[in-house]
């Protein structure tokens, strides 16, 4: 896992890096979608609600619309996809425990699961491995973002 200005990164995902949100192929064309440590850090460290509306379940949805709310002191605002497809499930465990997605943000805290309508395509406009990571820190340091 990459630290970067203090944001664990791992460099096997696939970055959204403008709305701070990852992908992560998941095998049987899903993929498992989530926030990183840099949106956790954003939203004040400490989220109060992750929803997902049960009637969006099966929707296809277009690649940066919002798949999920996160609420803390600090933000109110959506989860955007970062590639389109159809969401298949949310994760159950974050109604009990809205900081998995901040506390285990790679691992229990996954947010939403869809089928992509065409990942190889789509994926190709994310950031990934080393070189992703290095675009990311460049953002980074132009927003001037850090988590430590």
């Amino acid at each position: 896992m990459a630290k970067i200005r203090g944001c664990e990164l791992p460099e096997d995902l696939y970055y959204f890096a403008e709305k701070h949100v990852w992908a992560r192929p998941m095998g049987d064309g899903i993929v498992r979608i989530g926030m990183n440590t840099v949106a956790g850090k954003l939203a004040g460290g400490k989220l109060n609600a992750v929803t997902v509306r049960a009637k969006n379940i099966g929707a296809e949805i277009p690649a940066g619309k919002s798949v999920a709310t996160v609420e803390s002191s600090k933000y109110v605002g959506p989860v955007p996809a970062p590639v389109a497809g159809v969401l298949k499930r949310a994760n159950d465990k974050l109604a009990a425990d809205p900081n998995l997605a901040i506390t285990d943000p790679y691992g229990e805290g996954w947010i939403v699961e869809l089928a992509p309508a065409n990942w190889d395509a789509d994926k190709a406009g994310l950031l990934t491995g080393p070189y992703g990571l290095a675009a990311y820190k460049a953002k980074l340091e132009a927003d001037n973002i850090s988590c430590e």
